[in-house]
C-alpha cells in the first residue's frame, strides 16, 4: 500500500527507509515499542479518540479549537498530512519541530532496536511520546485505519471515544460489507467509558450500539440521544436537556453542521468544568481544517482564479460519503451564485471514483480530469472514464495547473472551480506554495 508521504523532510526520508508499510492490521508491534519506552500512553492527559469514515479531520479540528478557546493546551495527532510530516503531531498547541523529531526518532530507533514496525506504527508511538514529555490539559487522537487494530487503539480508558460517519471506503484492508467496517471502528470503545456517534447507517448503528452494550459503554448517539441542526444560519444542539444556540461552524459547507454538532455533544460528554459555552461557541466558529471545502485565494492558483474573477475550492473527499456531502455543499453554493461549476479531479486508483462523482449528475458540472505524483494514482483516462459513467462531460489534461487554467478558460462567467479527489492530490496544490502551507 502506498504511503502518501513528502520525500522533502529529511526525518521521513529516515523513517521511510528503515521503515516501510509492512502492515499488520495488530496493535502488537505499537505496544512492544511503547512498553519499551515505558508506557508514554499512560503519562497523558484525559484523551479523546475518533475513529470513523469521513469526518475525522474536521471532527478532531472543531474538538481542539474548542479546548484550545476555553485556554487549555492540547495534543493532537491527526493524519495524513498535506505538505509537511510535523502537521501529524501537534504537542500542547504547537506543530513538532524538526529538532524535536530528530530527537525522538533517535530515541525509538533504539528502543526498537531493528525490530519490524512500520512507518504509521512508529509515528504514532513518536506521538505518543512527545505527548507524555509535554504537559497538556487534553490529548485528541485520530484514528488512521479502521480503529480496532489501528495503532493508535492503545487507550484502555479513553475519556471519550467519538465515531463519526461510517461508510464504504478502504474496502480491501475493512470491508467489504459495511457492518465489517463498522465493527472495525466501534474496536475504539472501551468498557465503561462513554462513546459519543454520528447519525449512522442502520447496518453500521446496529453494530455499534452492540459493542457499546457488550462493553457497557454509555452511548450518546446523535439523531437518538443528541441532535445538531442548522437553524437561521447558526448552529443548534441538542444534547439530553441541554440546548446550545452556537455560531455557524467555521468550515464551509452544509455537513460541517454535521461535524461541529457531533464534536460539541463529545465536549459536553467530556464535561471539562474549563470549558464552558462561550469557549464552545467560540471553537466552533474559528475552526481551521485544510483542503476540507477550502476556499483558495492565495498561492499560483488562487492567484489565477482571483484575476479571472472566480473563486477556487479545494477538498480532499474521496469516496461516495464524501462525494455526497461535497455535491450538496456546492448545490448551496451554486443556488446562492448561479454560476458555471468546474471539477479539476484526480483520485487513487483503488477509490469508488464513480461513486464520488455520482452525486454531481444533477449539477452539470464541467470535469477536468487528471492525475498526481503517486504509483497507486489512476491515470487521468481513468478517472475520465469513471467521470463519464456518472454522467458528467469530461476532458483529460496533465496536470491540476493545466486544469484550473483550462477551468478558467471556459466561456462565459467566472466558474465555481473545485479541485477534489484525494487529501495527497489536495497536498500537491497547497505544495505548490509556501503561502498555502498548513500550519
Amino acid at each position: 500500500m502506498y504511503d502518501p508521504i513528502r520525500a522533502s523532510d529529511a526525518v521521513i526520508q529516515r523513517l521511510r527507509a528503515n521503515h516501510p508499510s509492512l502492515i499488520d492490521l495488530t496493535t502488537g508491534r505499537v505496544e512492544r515499542l511503547l512498553a519499551a519506552l515505558g508506557h508514554p500512553e499512560r503519562r497523558l492527559p484525559p484523551v479523546i479518540h475518533v475513529a470513523g469514515t469521513n469526518g475525522k479531520g474536521s471532527t478532531v479540528a472543531y474538538l481542539r479549537a474548542i479546548a484550545e478557546a476555553a485556554g487549555l493546551k492540547v495534543h493532537a495527532i491527526t493524519s495524513p498530512h498535506l505538505v509537511r510530516f510535523a502537521e501529524r503531531i501537534r504537542v500542547a498547541g504547537t506543530l513538532i519541530s524538526d529538532e524535536r523529531l530528530d530527537e525522538l526518532t533517535d530515541r525509538l530507533e533504539a528502543a526498537n532496536a531493528g525490530q519490524p514496525i512500520s512507518f504509521f506504527e512508529i509515528t504514532t508511538v513518536l506521538a505518543l511520546e512527545a505527548f507524555a514529555d509535554t504537559p497538556a490539559d487534553l490529548c485528541i487522537v485520530e484514528v488512521g485505519l479502521g480503529g480496532r487494530f489501528d495503532a493508535t487503539n492503545v487507550f484502555d480508558a479513553p475519556a471519550v471515544s467519538v465515531i463519526t460517519p461510517v461508510d464504504y471506503d478502504h474496502l480491501e484492508m475493512l470491508g467489504p460489507e459495511l457492518d465489517k467496517i463498522a465493527w472495525e471502528k466501534a474496536g475504539i470503545i472501551k468498557a465503561g467509558r462513554p462513546v459519543v456517534s454520528a447519525r449512522q447507517m442502520m447496518e453500521a448503528e446496529d453494530v455499534i450500539l452492540a459493542e457499546a452494550v457488550a462493553l457497557g459503554a454509555p452511548v450518546t448517539l446523535m439523531g437518538r440521544d443528541a441532535d445538531a441542526w442548522a437553524e437561521r444560519g447558526r448552529l443548534m444542539v441538542q444534547v439530553g436537556e441541554r440546548h446550545l444556540d452556537l455560531p455557524a461552524p467555521s468550515l464551509f459547507g452544509t455537513h460541517q453542521f454535521d461535524n461541529a454538532g457531533l464534536a460539541v455533544a463529545a465536549i459536553l460528554t467530556l464535561n471539562d468544568p474549563r470549558i464552558d459555552e462561550a469557549a464552545i461557541a467560540k471553537g466552533v466558529a474559528s475552526a481551521v481544517w485544510p483542503a476540507r471545502f477550502q476556499r483558495l485565494t492565495a498561492g499560483p492558483l488562487g492567484a489565477l482564479a482571483q484575476a479571472r474573477g472566480a473563486d477556487l475550492w479545494l477538498d480532499g473527499g474521496h469516496n461516495p460519503h464524501a462525494g455526497r456531502a461535497l455535491a450538496e455543499s456546492v448545490r448551496g453554493l451554486v443556488a446562492r451564485d448561479p454560476r458555471p461549476l468546474v471539477l479539476v479531479s484526480a483520485m487513487f486508483a483503488r477509490k469508488d471514483s464513480v461513486g464520488f462523482f455520482a452525486p454531481f449528475a444533477e449539477l452539470n458540472p464541467q470535469v477536468f480530469a487528471t492525475s498526481f505524483d503517486s504509483p497507486n494514482a489512476a491515470t487521468a483516462e481513468d478517472i475520465a472514464l469513471a467521470a463519464q459513467q456518472a454522467g458528467l462531460k469530461v476532458e483529460t489534461v496533465a496536470d491540476v495547473t493545466e486544469g484550473v487554467r483550462r477551468a478558467l478558460a471556459l466561456p462565459g462567467p467566472p466558474p465555481h472551480v473545485l479541485v477534489c479527489g484525494g487529501l495527497h492530490f489536495a497536498g500537491e496544490v497547497l505544495a505548490l506554495s509556501p503561502e498555502t502551507w498548513p500550519s
